[in-house]
């Protein structure tokens, strides 16, 4: 149990418990009673009892008091401590979701707050766990998700790959490591039947983007016999899966030479090379390439990185989703089918529908939606927190007017 007395207390202005209450675990500093508790009292990352004005306690959670973010919320009540068997437990609840969604360990185990533990992104490589810490309390606790990990999965390594922008936000230094065990063969990211060699230290994000699994899976209805184009293609997840699914050609471009040199790499394990073509290119100017040439495709899919990182990026990214759509429609063959996504939190559905929509009519062409995309099951989407459902996206059907 959490005794109220071994945690200093973070009390919060009247009123504003209420989104904890409603499921939210964010504490901006601006709501924190700062005469009661003044944040300069906390260290960063700090355990803490978050407390109401009536000194009614909340719940558990940890403490920085160089963030916007000035607290989040870990365990409600005070039953548990904010200890390594805590972790454990959740660590269990989340493996309880992905093993009965998929028959291999390949899977996102932690989404961050979704699974309650906020600030921690656990991702599953076979016997290969790849972590991301991004606030200053799992950073101080990095120890104990370690040996919770261990217990639990039995690792052979993990990896903490803490380089992403988002840790400068808390005051964290950047770094990617290994932090248990080692790393005695290449580390595979397993999907559709396919193996994708990834690099946990030196790649995007955690090295695989598993969000988009159930997305890909849905290639099948549309690519058999088909021209496929791939754009932003990273490893190849897309493009691979294609020629998996029937696809005659399939043209993966990256502006990475190390993505491209891995793309190939990858159709090569997978006995796929002669049906794929890796290009290092700038999206917009290969598309306007395309264009020029007259080349067309059956599919093009779209997957970019995000456009709208911050919300006073949303005009500006706007234009560019619509601008990427819209030169994608333009080398699509008749009929086509245009498969695009944003993971843009601040960029809505409906804002990307209308980007394509604008598109479409500019174009003077028609589009039909067959389907809406979000990410996969294994970043299931906490329903009081808006900031967990980030992916969409559109099968799209474009027809002439």
């Amino acid at each position: 149990m959490a005794d109220e007395t071994a945690y200093p207390a973070l009390y919060l202005k009247r009123g504003e418990d209420a989104r904890l209450r409603a499921g939210h675990c964010w504490v901006f500093s601006n709501e924190v009673d700062v005469k009661r508790s003044p944040l300069t009292g906390f260290a960063p990352g700090e355990a803490c009892v978050i407390a109401d004005t009536h000194a009614k306690p909340i719940g558990v959670g940890y403490v920085n008091p160089n963030s916007l973010i000035a607290a989040r919320l870990v365990q409600r009540g005070i039953a548990h401590a904010l200890d390594r068997s805590l972790i454990v437990h959740k660590l269990n609840v989340a493996l309880g979701l992905r093993e009965r969604l998929y028959a291999e360990p390949y899977y996102r185990l932690v989404f961050g707050e979704s699974d309650g533990l906020p600030g921690l992104t656990l991702d599953r490589f076979g016997d290969v766990i790849v972590g991301q810490t991004t606030t200053a309390g799992m950073e101080r606790m990095k120890d104990d998700i370690a040996a919770a990990v261990v217990k639990i999965v039995k690792p052979a390594a993990i990896v903490w790959k803490n380089d992403t922008g988002i840790r400068a936000m808390e005051g964290l230094p950047n770094y990617a490591d290994i932090g248990y065990g080692a790393l005695t063969a290449p580390v595979v990211a397993r999907e559709g039947g396919l193996e994708f060699q990834i690099d946990p230290i030196g790649g995007q994000k955690t090295g695989w983007f598993y969000d988009q699994r159930s997305n890909r899976d849905q290639l099948a209805a549309y690519v058999s016999g088909k021209r496929v184009l791939d754009v932003f293609s990273y490893l190849g997840a897309w493009g691979l899966r294609a020629v998996a699914f029937g696809a005659s050609e399939v043209v993966c471009v990256d502006a990475s030479a190390s993505a491209v040199e891995a793309i190939t790499r990858n159709a090569e394990l997978n006995g796929l090379t002669p049906r794929v073509r890796a290009v290092k290119a700038d999206a917009f100017e290969y598309l306007k390439g395309l264009r020029e040439a007259r080349e067309h495709f059956d599919v093009v899919i779209l997957d970019p990185p995000a456009f709208v990182k911050r919300k006073k990026d949303f005009a500006e990214g706007r234009i560019a989703y619509r601008r990427i759509n819209e030169m994608a429609m333009q080398i699509l063959a008749k009929d086509g089918i245009l498969i695009t996504c944003s993971c843009s939190y601040h960029m809505p559905r409906t804002a990307l529908l209308d980007a394509i929509q604008q598109g479409a009519r500019h174009l003077d062409r028609n589009v039909q939606v067959l389907s809406q995309l979000q990410q996969a099951s294994d970043h299931p989407v906490h329903p009081a927190i808006p900031e967990t459902d980030y992916l969409k996206g559109f099968i799209c059907r474009v027809l002439p007017a």
